[in-house]
Parts: structure tokens; C-alpha cells; sequence
């Protein structure tokens, strides 16, 4: 072999050698078997982190369901057909996050039926999942959600990140899931961002994986 067969061959597998690190390192948190599933939340979106948050779960390997108010969907349609670009489920937060169990059956069914348009109209699909503002509900609230196909969603986990929770403390609060559950997140506080990484490192280190939420059991699932 000459010399510089041989300089060729070495710079060939150097070069292997690199593009073989590089993909380890930037590759999703979650390439192993998933043992479980857990269903990651954030409401009050779409807004102005939105973008943010969406580029931090996607970099990290995760989806989310995201509950999005039917005013900001309305007033950012943009953001929501990105959140569906990005592998997420985009359900229903109802219109203005008021306290639903303190209006009429009329004002709840507007509630809930405008954001059913806004978030078709801004191409995310028709949602399928209800959340009611501060996880409050009656019958009232549940029967009205049911009337639009809705299935109400509140949450196993409070990661308390509305108020003030630290990243720590965000990222301990996904630890406490068990297969199945869900936790509640916002689309806006700054820790919920910086804690994003762990969060999946967290589900990967438990064999657990960021699942869809099931109309049918309210329960988080392998995605299909």
C-alpha cells in the first residue's frame, strides 16, 4: 500500500469515527424500550414561548399533548399548526380560561365550542380532550364537554410550575409518574423550558415514554 492509500484510509475511518459520536450525541432521549407511557401536558398556548418549547421537545426526543385556549389559537393560528408539525396532540383549554363551573350551561357551551373552530381553523385538527381551566368541573361542565365529543382531562401530577415551581422541582414531579398518568405543565413558565432536558432524561432513566392521551380511558398510551 503507498503512502497515500494509506493517509486516505486513515482519514476515512477518522471521519467515520466522527460522524458515528456526533450522531450518538444528537440523538433522541428516547431510543429505548419503552416499559410505559406518561402523558406530558402544557396548557395555555399557544403564546409567545411557544416556539421555544416546541424546538426543546423536539431536540430532546419528547411529544406532548399541548391544551391550548381557543383566544390565543385564534390569534396565533401559526403557532398551533406548528405544534402539530412537531409531533404534538393540540387539544382543547376552552376559549378565554375562565371558571367554568361559575357560568350558565349557555356561556360554557360557547366556551368550549369556539375553541373546537379556532383550533380547526388553524389546521390542528378537531380536538378530542377537554381541559377545564384550574381543573375545575361539574356535571354541567362535563355534559357539555361530552356533547362536543370531548373527553375531560385533568391531571395525576401538579408540577406546580405556575407557581414558581423550580427546574428541580419540575423535574421531581415527573419522576413521581407511573405508567399511564399524567402531569400538569404550562406552555409559559421559564423553568418548565430549562427543565425540558431532564424531564427526559428522567422518563428514559424509568423506561417510561411520552405517550398520546386515549379519549377512551383518559389515560396516557402508546402513541399510534
Amino acid at each position: 500500500m503507498t503512502p497515500d492509500k494509506a493517509l486516505a484510509l486513515l482519514a476515512t475511518a477518522a471521519a467515520l469515527t466522527l460522524t458515528a459520536t456526533t450522531a450518538s450525541t444528537a440523538a433522541p432521549a428516547h431510543t429505548a424500550a419503552c416499559t410505559g407511557y406518561v402523558g406530558l401536558t402544557f396548557d395555555d398556548g399557544p403564546s409567545g414561548t411557544t416556539t421555544g418549547l416546541l424546538d426543546a421537545l423536539r431536540r430532546n426526543g419528547l411529544r406532548a399533548t399541548m391544551f391550548n385556549q381557543g383566544q390565543n389559537a385564534a390569534a396565533r393560528p401559526a403557532l398551533v399548526r406548528a405544534q402539530v408539525a412537531a409531533g404534538m396532540w393540540v387539544a382543547n383549554h376552552s376559549y378565554t380560561h375562565p371558571h367554568l363551573t361559575r357560568l350558565n350551561q349557555t356561556q360554557i357551551d360557547s366556551e368550549i365550542s369556539r375553541t373546537q373552530q379556532a383550533v380547526t381553523s388553524a389546521a390542528g385538527g378537531t380536538p378530542t380532550l377537554f381541559r377545564p381551566p384550574y381543573g375545575e368541573t361539574n356535571a354541567t361542565v362535563k355534559s357539555v364537554a361530552a356533547r362536543h365529543g370531548l373527553t375531560e382531562i385533568i391531571w395525576d401530577v401538579d408540577s406546580q410550575d405556575w407557581n414558581g415551581a423550580s427546574t428541580d422541582a419540575i423535574v421531581r414531579s415527573v419522576a413521581r409518574l407511573t405508567n399511564g398518568q399524567i402531569i400538569l405543565m404550562h406552555d409559559w413558565p421559564p423553568n418548565t423550558l430549562a427543565a425540558i432536558p431532564r424531564i427526559a432524561q428522567t422518563l428514559t432513566s424509568r423506561g417510561l415514554c411520552p405517550g398520546t392521551i386515549s379519549p377512551r380511558t383518559g389515560r396516557a398510551v402508546a402513541p399510534s
